[in-house]
């Protein structure tokens, strides 16, 4: 019982001196936030919108839950299914644990790793080594506890390694949200699109029925003398116009739908997919983009970039701590004896402590060079934070222009729609009035379906805008 008290206090005092030793400091350099590489306010012009005190909205719309944004009933299980089932943000979250493990196992080299072991060794010496002139049979038996190759980190190379592993976890966590972002509004933007070239698809069946209506009437006035061949040819390269475009967004729709398929990584129940285009899946009207620091500085990708920038920042002082003495610890602590029955005995407690330090003193320039790559990695890391920023800000830039003039654009758009429509109801009446020539008929009817076809696509872009929008200012986050 002596002996195995001895062995507890034995282990814990060298436990507790250990993890003192180690929870010294890292080498590594301060870590100070860079400051932001874009203007401190949004653009302004003539391509974006003026208002009063910004944008309305009480929100910022990182903190505005797609299940908010997203009125549409169909596309809110659309984007529940995707998240629940695409591959892409399966692997993310894959990653994270994967991250996380490797995070475990750098941490876990602060603390010594204790093992038990138990030993027996048999040996035979011989005659003339034995002393006793005849060979001797040896058993030892050993049972015990032991430290193996625990590094003291007195210059905190081991805590820079762990640290850089944690800031690699937490840049994983947030490359997952810029997936499940980009996931959002990839499921929105492409259920829009097949809403779009499905009223397409329509306009041009409908155009179709249209124009063999029109062909059969061009037709019984040619049979009667009324019209001309020609009349007759210029109708029919409308109704195969007509089918060119039936057959083209039929193809389309069928592509949206492969596409939805895959980002919702499973076959799509038809009931939740778009007949048309409408006013009806219109998200929000208003999003609040706030200021550039305040929206930029929070958005999943840049804090994925700062996160790394901090880890190359860690490999930095693990890279200084290398050109120091590195101490290794082997230690064990236990009860031996040269017989099983002996080895609980008094006298059988022994223990053995091997420390060994490394001194570099020629590695042909390894450490310093290790330590210029450290450096060089961190100023990378700077760059691609910096480019980071700037690219989201260019990206909000970019959807607050489309979002400042899409609206004059629709008016513009639906005014020519209606100028067109007039256009082609009095060319017809005086076509068969016998005023015009088909020519003009014919000319109107292009610039009709021309309209309606643009009107549809101003429409689609207004929408996805406004889905773009949400995204690039960080929405995308799940409701709390």
């Amino acid at each position: 019982m002596e002996d195995m008290k001895r062995i507890t206090t034995f282990l814990g005092l060298s436990l507790v001196a250990f993890l003192c030793l180690a929870g010294c400091s890292t080498m590594a350099p301060e870590y100070k936030q860079p400051a932001i590489s874009v203007p401190s306010s949004w653009p302004n012009g003539p391509a974006y919108k003026e208002t009063k005190g910004g944008f309305g909205g009480e929100k910022v719309v990182a903190d505005i839950a797609w299940q908010e944004f997203f009125t549409d009933p169909q596309l809110r299980k659309l984007i529940a299914l995707a998240l629940e089932n695409n591959r892409d943000l399966r692997v993310a979250a894959l990653n994270i644990e994967k991250s996380r493990a490797q995070y475990q196992i750098q941490r876990s080299g602060l603390f010594p790793k204790v093992d038990a072991n138990a030993l027996h060794t048999t040996q035979l010496i011989a005659s003339d080594f034995s002393g006793l002139g005849i060979p001797l049979d040896v058993h030892q038996y050993d049972v015990g506890l032991g430290l193996s190759s625990y590094e003291i980190d007195l210059f905190g190379r081991v805590r820079s390694l762990k640290d850089q592993a944690l800031e690699q976890f937490i840049a994983t966590k947030q490359a997952r949200r810029s997936v499940q972002i980009s996931l959002v509004s990839e499921v929105a933007a492409n259920y829009l699109t097949l809403a779009a070239d499905r009223e397409r698809l329509k306009l041009a069946k409908d155009t179709l029925t249209s124009q063999q209506t029109s062909y059969q009437l061009i037709r019984s006035r040619y049979e009667s003398g009324i019209s001309s061949a020609l009349d007759l040819h210029q109708a029919q390269t409308t109704v195969a116009t007509a089918r060119v475009d039936i057959a083209r967004f039929t193809t389309f729709v069928a592509q949206d739908e492969n596409g939805l398929n895959l980002l919702v990584g499973s076959p799509v129940p038809s009931e939740l997919l778009p007949v048309t285009l409408s006013e009806r899946l219109t998200p929000l009207k208003e999003l609040q983009p706030g200021l550039p620091s305040d929206v930029l500085l929070v958005r999943p990708d840049i804090l994925q970039a700062e996160h790394l920038l901090k880890g190359a920042n860690a490999n930095i002082g693990a890279a200084r701590a290398a050109f120091f003495p590195r101490i290794t610890l082997v230690s064990s602590v236990g009860l031996g004896s040269s017989s099983l029955s002996g080895l609980f005995n008094s006298g059988a407690f022994v223990y053995k402590v091997a420390p060994q330090i490394s001194l570099p003193i020629f590695d042909a320039g390894s450490n310093r060079a290790n330590l210029k790559a450290a450096e060089v990695d961190r100023d990378i890391a700077l760059a691609q934070y910096e480019k980071a920023i700037q690219t989201a800000f260019r990206e909000v830039a970019d959807a607050l222009a489309q979002r400042g003039t899409i609206d004059d654009q629709l008016a513009a758009q639906r005014s020519l729609n209606h100028a067109t429509s007039e256009s082609y109801r009095l060319s017809m009446a005086r076509y068969k009035k016998g005023v015009d020539s088909y020519l003009n008929v014919l000319d109107a009817q292009r610039s009709l379906y021309t309209s309606q076809q643009g009107l549809i696509s101003v429409g689609l872009t207004r929408l996805a805008n406004q889905v773009t929008l949400y995204k690039v200012l960080g929405g995308g986050s799940e409701k709390k």
